[in-house]
């Protein structure tokens, strides 16, 4: 689903500044020079950063400066430790963890 990613990485960062137990994982991909390229957003703490791409921290510009298709949203127990299990849930509906009961 393509929606305004400046608002939705928005929204998700202001419900996780105020759960600080919980990092969301979204995967998908850009659309660069009519090609697709994997894309992966973490969100912790209210703050973005991407392990596969830079971006933009001003809040008034697009967080990627191309079209983005995320197509999955996986929410994880933080801080994240390799010996335990983390991982709670996982939607493929981008508004899905726009309730933030639903990060519970």
């Amino acid at each position: 689903m393509i929606m305004n990613e400046i608002n939705l990485i928005n929204s998700l960062e202001k419900i996780s500044s105020h759960i600080p137990s919980r990092l969301l994982k979204l995967q998908g991909y850009l659309i660069k020079d009519n090609f697709k390229e994997d894309l992966e957003i973490i969100i912790y703490k209210g703050f973005s950063s991407s392990t596969t791409h830079s971006i933009e921290i001003d809040l008034e510009k697009k967080v990627l400066g191309y079209d983005q298709i995320f197509t999955s949203f996986k929410l994880y127990k933080a801080p994240l430790k390799v010996d335990e299990k983390n991982f709670i849930k996982e939607s493929k509906n981008s508004l899905f963890f726009l309730d933030r009961d639903n990060w519970i």
